[in-house]
């Protein structure tokens, strides 16, 4: 498929001219395998790295099928996109709007922590396409403003963790609410054999196209840990930041409060920084996000909120100042990076309480991470309970690792896409009950 063209795959000539305007010839490989399955109907779990095009690998079927269907009368749902976080459906809306600005179609994106007010308004003018948070659609579809009746093609983007983090019953009622003759697509960068099968609950005899092992982080990043005591973290992440090559950094932390701490610290210490996490409000977050992309922001500090919803271009570094506890929380933080064909670099900052986590990385992605400096010092600490950020227990523990430890922890998250300051729920609620998102 090495010479295939986005004209070859026999889309609409007005998704063609969009397509052109953004430079957009040869499809990548999730695409050039997905696309001509789609446009027959398929249902489909599609699987590949972060970066590599699933936006438009299911956007540009659908819009396609959308296009050659006459609509009579006022316009209502036929495509639902359901995503995880506000960013993620934010993102969507934007690429869809470039994928159909040649299209008479209409969309709206529908999330929580900003008011019904103008969400409301655009439902009631009528749309083809809905992109929504579960919580908020379900607030819409129970006071009456829309109904899911019409749905074609129902598309759950970062399906695992919409199945992994207290969405699950939110997207059996959503599901119950639209018509059982449906395309569904279920896409991510990861997929647990557990998910995948409880995805089988909201498909018809799906296609499988995976076009890299799962959780292998791109190529194209280089990938290091330095082994730091917990208490100089901030330190020696300020030593870091003295190399100018790493002009724009996403760095991640495990709380909203620690992410507050490391931001205000880099400020007092003249280095230009933005936190983004659930306790912000979203007109707060967008900004950062904008600033950030501007490159007026140097260093953008996130919960894991941003892990999968932010699409930033130019982004050099992802510092991990505290190691996930999920260890496919890493492939898709890193992915932030080397987006687009460019390069990027990964650096781990991994304490005593944290080397379970990296363990469990290691063996999730099939390497161990380059150590820069000295390699680790002195026995293995439990990791830090959840009120110290995050808690969980690392998993692939080797002989001498970190001590299980049997914690309680939330299935859901807050208005931020959930999973911040908790590790993942008991087995017993792992699908919880929870709403993450409203």
């Amino acid at each position: 498929m090495t010479d295939m063209t986005f004209k070859a795959l026999g889309l609409a000539e007005p998704i063609l001219r969009a397509l052109k305007k953004r430079a957009y010839e040869t499809p990548t490989p999730i695409q050039a395998q997905a696309i001509p399955a789609l446009m027959e109907g398929r249902d489909m779990i599609g699987i590949a790295q972060t970066g590599t095009g699933k936006t438009a690998a299911f956007s540009l079927p659908i819009l396609h099928a959308l296009a050659a269907e006459e609509v009579k009368g006022r316009r209502k749902p036929r495509a639902l996109i359901l995503a995880p976080t506000r960013e993620l459906a934010i993102q969507i809306g934007e690429e869809m709007a470039g994928y159909a600005a040649h299209l008479k179609l209409f969309h709206t994106v529908v999330f929580g922590g900003v008011g019904h007010g103008n969400q409301i308004k655009a439902l009631s003018r009528g749309v083809d396409i809905v992109i929504a948070t579960p919580g908020r659609l379900l607030d819409h579809i129970k006071a009456g403003h829309m109904n899911l009746r019409g749905v074609e093609h129902l598309v759950m983007d970062e399906a695992d963790r919409m199945l992994d983090m207290g969405f699950v019953n939110d997207v059996r009622k959503i599901c119950a609410e639209t018509p059982r003759e449906r395309q569904t697509l279920l896409f991510s960068a990861t997929m647990e054999p557990e998910i995948a099968k409880l995805a089988q609950d909201f498909l018809n005899d799906p296609i499988r196209v995976e076009v890299a092992p799962q959780s292998t982080p791109i190529d194209r990043i280089k990938q290091t840990v330095r082994h730091v005591d917990g208490a100089s973290k901030t330190s020696g992440l300020l030593v870091l930041l003295e190399d100018r090559d790493m002009e724009k950094v996403i760095l991640f932390t495990r709380t909203k409060h620690r992410a507050d701490r490391v931001a205000r610290e880099l400020d007092r210490a003249g280095i230009v920084a933005d936190a983004i996490h659930g306790g912000k409000a979203q007109n707060a977050r967008q900004r950062a996000i904008k600033r950030f992309g501007s490159g007026s922001v140097r260093v953008l500090v996130a919960t894991d909120i941003a892990a999968r919803g932010i699409d930033i271009g130019g982004v050099t570094h992802v510092v991990n100042y505290d190691l996930p506890n999920e260890p496919e929380s890493y492939v898709h933080r890193i992915g932030r990076t080397a987006r687009a064909g460019a390069t990027g670099e990964a650096i781990a900052l991994c304490d005593a309480t944290e080397r379970g986590y990296l363990r469990s990385i290691e063996k999730l992605i099939r390497m161990e991470l380059e150590i820069v400096g000295e390699g680790p010092k002195g026995p293995d600490l439990p990791p830090p309970a959840r009120g110290g950020g995050g808690g969980g227990r690392p998993g692939g523990q080797r002989r001498g690792g970190a001590p299980k430890q049997k914690q309680q922890r939330r299935a859901g998250g807050n208005g931020g896409g959930g999973g911040e300051g908790q590790g993942k729920p008991r087995r017993k609620r792992r699908y919880g009950q929870k709403r993450a998102e409203g």
